[in-house]
């Protein structure tokens, strides 16, 4: 299949695996959910989900035979986008092989799919653990960094999101981490400080340059006040995903870096969201030519298609067990099926210039057509983001900066990006949001008619936050 394949309309309802619009059968998938479905991150009371009957391409659709351009990519992981042929082709052949073979044996797909990913990492990361997704991932990199170290301790920026498991969540700095420290879920060890973020910037700085280096300031403060000696690692999302999507300014990740080797510290990318095209290159942490110890990650690798995650080894930390058998492991650690789709995904995004696209369409198409929106509406303050990861920073006053939605907001306090929300999925457009931002992450394969029918619906949607501006 070829780009301009992939850059068809996907097939009207009628065409689709679901087959025809089917109103009860939609009933019955919704009253099963209700019935026995135990959803994540929710009261189980207001739970109200979609029944969805299938996807294609940049789209999926409910019962009712109503389309959705999907500009979340699910959980942002769906990054070549729904039922890419080759990869449910190659999901296909290997469950005619072989779905299951434990890890102690090798397999050719779980290999393969091990060197393309070391191929495509920077420096000297020529190892691959595979796990089940981008939480674990990041338990295994702390674990294994604390090992090599010798240290306790692993510090993680304020904004940001590890992972919903004990360590992860513990990395985690948004407000998901409160509720499982106060039940005890949380595990010890971590501490948090500020990384840069220019427009509501911690310290007082008026230009990119001084936040990188007011932050990287800071950053060695909490690093002296902690104990050099006690700390593991640094975990930093090379782009902040949820809690912004933060590009960070020029010569903060390399003076991060610098810390580390300063104080003989790891650093642990979280490429888990910004990985595998999502930011215009293979790993985010690319466009700054920065080399961790580490980097984590699950999401784009074979785009959710079968859960996988894992984390990329440099040299040093491999050789730490070489002789030492290392304490950790998964029952479906390298699933052939997964890793078969891992192959397919990122053998398709060389192929067709997946990558490429993603870059192309955030400097083309994504980039100047949110900032023409931002000049029309006076809610939004600001946008940013690169590839096909932006976000649209919502406002009351473009001078005091106040968020639309406060921090940490719940029930009516979120009226107001909750109406832009439902304008978007009302006129067929599925965004992602959380609190005072709506963030814009569509597949990396996107076109420009979809990428620009996506922004026509945003534009629209935004004169419902336009109405609570002061």
């Amino acid at each position: 299949m070829t780009t301009e394949d992939l850059s068809a309309p996907a097939p009207s309802i009628q065409q689709s695996p679901a087959g025809t619009p089917d109103p009860r059968e939609g009933e019955r998938v919704f009253a099963d959910d209700r019935a026995h479905l135990f959803h994540s991150w929710a009261a189980q009371g207001a739970v109200n989900p979609i029944p969805v009957a299938g996807a294609a391409g940049r789209h999926f659709w409910d019962y009712s035979g109503k389309r959705y351009l999907d500009f979340s990519s699910q959980f942002i992981n769906l990054n070549i986008g729904h039922a890419h042929p080759k990869v449910v082709a190659a999901i296909k052949e290997q469950a005619d092989r072989i779905c299951m073979i434990a890890s102690t044996f090798a397999n050719d797909k779980r290999g393969e799919a091990a060197r393309l990913i070391a191929e495509l990492a920077p420096g000297d990361l020529n190892h691959v653990f595979f796990t089940n997704g981008g939480a674990d991932a990041n338990e295994h990199a702390v674990r294994m960094a604390r090992m090599h170290t010798g240290r306790p301790k692993v510090l993680s920026a304020y904004r940001s999101y590890h992972g919903g498991t004990a360590t992860a969540i513990s990395l985690t700095g948004d407000p998901r981490r409160w509720a499982n420290e106060n039940s005890g879920s949380a595990s010890g060890n971590i501490a948090h400080f500020f990384g840069p973020y220019l427009y509501r910037s911690h310290f007082h700085a008026t230009t990119e340059a001084e936040e990188s280096a007011r932050a990287l300031a800071h950053l060695e403060q909490v690093i002296a006040f902690e104990g050099p000696s006690t700390i593991a690692a640094i975990v930093l999302e090379s782009v902040v995903g949820t809690a912004g999507i933060l590009v960070p300014p020029a010569g903060y990740l390399a003076g991060v870096r610098a810390l580390c080797d300063r104080y003989g510290i790891m650093l642990i990318a979280d490429e888990v969201m910004s990985g595998f095209g999502r930011a215009g290159e293979w790993f985010a942490i690319d466009h700054w030519g920065v080399t961790p110890d580490l980097i984590t990650f699950a999401k784009g690798v074979n785009s959710g298609y079968v859960p996988l995650g894992g984390v990329i080894i440099s040299d040093a930390v491999y050789a730490t067990f070489h002789d030492v058998a290392y304490p950790g492991g998964l029952t479906y650690s390298g699933h052939p099926l997964a890793c078969a789709a891992a192959v397919a995904t990122i053998t398709a995004m060389k192929e067709e210039g997946i990558v490429e696209n993603a870059a192309r369409i955030g400097e083309q198409v994504l980039g100047p057509g949110l900032r023409e929106i931002a000049s029309r509406h006076p809610s939004v303050g600001e946008v940013r983001g690169l590839g096909v990861f932006w976000a649209v920073e919502l406002v009351r006053n473009r001078e005091t900066r106040e968020m639309l939605v406060p921090y940490a907001a719940g029930g009516a306090q979120t009226r107001p990006v909750d109406e832009v929300v439902a304008a978007c999925k009302e006129r067929g457009m599925w965004p992602v949001y959380n609190y005072n931002r709506i963030h814009m992450v569509p597949p990396c394969n996107i076109t420009d008619e979809e990428a620009r029918e996506g922004l026509a619906i945003l534009d629209e949607a935004l004169d419902a936050a336009d109405r609570y501006v002061d």
